[in-house]
């Protein structure tokens, strides 16, 4: 979650737990979080359905937050793999099932959650400019997304994308280190996109953390750079809405 103050991310909420769901919500509410992040793929999209059932028993829960989504991941079963999926029939398909588990008539923020390297991209990009038409859907972002892949779809949209969540922490830290330590020895092993972070600056996309407290560890701790800075890394999220700093522990 985003929001005025900080984000925190889905609990281990199972379709039974709504008072306790309900609970932590508002405890989350006084502590100035307004912003819920979710996936359709969390705990196969029990998060949603239980976080829905807390916003329809409580009225104007809704219009004091702000919601945001995932889709992307189809998950595997005993029949067949798991595979990222940006068809565009498959996005209308899961964000039609999110909006009815969350029981609202709009999502936030709808967010890209892999890259799908199979799906062809303009007809990703349709089927997040029909949603957006329809009003179904109210601005866009990606996840774990560099800046070749981001620019190759922002080509195609009309609504700018306002969102990039990536694994941040101290453990993780190529996200920052791709550009501090290149062309070094200590650069060898870095997968991380370089420039995405300069082309997130540039074009007003606010970057997300997600398991930045799940693995976060000491830099005495982490894997060595000799070459390299330890560094403790936090980033910024100004809501898409409310645009305001705040602290980032997203799903991922």
């Amino acid at each position: 979650m985003h929001g005025a103050g900080r984000e925190l991310g889905p609990g281990p909420y199972a379709p039974g737990d709504i008072d306790e769901a309900e609970a932590a919500v508002h405890a989350a509410l006084d502590s100035g979080i307004t912003t819920f992040d979710h996936a359709d793929i969390y705990r196969h999209g029990k998060a949603e359905a239980v976080f829905g059932e807390v916003l329809a028993r409580t009225p104007g829960l809704r219009e004091r937050i702000t919601l945001q989504t995932k889709c992307g991941i189809r998950l595997g079963d005993a029949d067949r793999p798991g595979i990222y999926d940006l068809r565009g029939e498959s996005i209308t398909r899961r964000v039609e099932e999110s909006l009815t588990r969350l029981r609202t008539d709009v999502i936030d923020v709808l967010l890209l959650h892999r890259p799908d390297p199979l799906a062809d991209v303009d007809a990703t990009a349709a089927a997040l400019t029909s949603l957006y038409r329809q009003g179904l859907v109210r601005s866009f972002g990606v996840s774990n997304m560099g800046a070749a892949q981001i620019a190759h779809l922002q080509a195609r949209l009309d609504v700018p994308l306002v969102a990039n969540q990536l694994e941040m922490s101290l453990h993780s830290r190529d996200w920052v280190e791709a550009g501090v330590l290149l062309n070094t020895p200590g650069s060898a092993g870095n997968g991380f996109p370089f420039g995405t972070l300069e082309h997130c600056r540039d074009h007003g996309i606010r970057l997300q953390a997600w398991a930045h407290w799940r693995r976060a560890v000491s830099p005495a701790s982490s894997r060595h750079r000799p070459n390299g800075p330890q560094r403790s890394c936090w980033t910024s999220w100004p809501g898409a809405r409310a645009r305001r700093p705040s602290r980032s522990c997203c799903g991922g």
